[in-house]
């Protein structure tokens, strides 16, 4: 096992790794329970929703928290919900300055204006031997530098004059997952992560294209369900409720698309 990180919280962290997601599941293979962080300072193989490579130069921060929990499996989606939460707070924290245009994109996705500068990636296996769910939480924040290139817009806190090292992006967010994850409470509390997401995200009336990988539905968005589920109104004028699918968000007047 790696050695132990200085930070309070208990982490390990790697040079280099393929992905934190990956290393995490192999120590729970292990037999660590969490919760732990591991932390990478470059990855080799980092993914993103659906699959897609996700670039991993080092200065940004790439986390996973490992953790088990007493939850049914048909909440588990909404960790991508509620771990955009702490991570606008922690943001938010370690800038200690507002930063405007911040704001979630559902369900996995945390943008500046209409660019992409940090992505969530949930993953899960059932523990052996009891109720418990082995979770683990892939975070991804562009501090020092972004990806070119990928057809959609993305940007860093450094762009935005914003300077935050990835220990302190790690500790601020850390807490934050803490604190929400508890607030979570197993789905039994995400009546107020579904308000806290909603005062974070986009507006009703905002225009969105969902690709669901076998359509592609243009709309605009209306809410989320209670369960976390995206609600959209068609452009025939259905209200539509999706449970996974890529959000593109309709471009402001006079400019591209993200």
């Amino acid at each position: 096992m790696p050695p132990p990180s200085p930070f309070a919280f208990r982490s390990v962290v790697l040079e280099e790794a393929g992905s934190t997601n990956t290393e995490a599941f192999r120590l729970a293979a292990e037999g660590e329970a969490g919760p732990l962080w591991v932390v990478a300072r470059r990855q080799t193989q980092g993914r993103g929703r659906s699959g897609r490579p996700w670039v991993s130069p080092a200065g940004n921060l790439y986390a996973s928290l490992l953790q088990r929990l007493p939850c049914p499996q048909s909440v588990l989606h909404q960790l991508s919900l509620v771990a955009g939460v702490a991570a606008i707070d922690a943001i938010l924290s370690a800038a200690g300055a507002p930063l405007p245009g911040l704001r979630l994109k559902w369900p996995n996705d945390v943008l500046i204006g209409e660019a992409k500068c940090a992505g969530i990636l949930p993953e899960s296996q059932s523990a052996a031997g009891g109720p418990e769910v082995t979770v683990v939480i892939g975070v991804g924040i562009n501090l020092a530098s972004h990806p070119q290139g990928l057809g959609r817009a993305a940007t860093c806190l450094a762009d935005h004059g914003i300077g935050v090292a990835p220990e302190a992006m790690l500790a601020a967010l850390a807490e934050a997952l803490a604190r929400w994850l508890a607030a979570w409470d197993g789905g039994r509390g995400f009546a107020g992560v579904r308000t806290a997401w909603l005062g974070r995200g986009g507006v009703a009336g905002e225009r969105l294209t969902v690709d669901t990988g076998a359509q592609r539905i243009a709309g605009t968005f209306e809410d989320l369900d209670p369960t976390g589920a995206l609600i959209l109104r068609d452009q025939a004028g259905r209200q539509r409720r999706l449970t996974f699918g890529d959000v593109t968000l309709a471009p402001a007047p006079g400019r591209g698309a993200p």
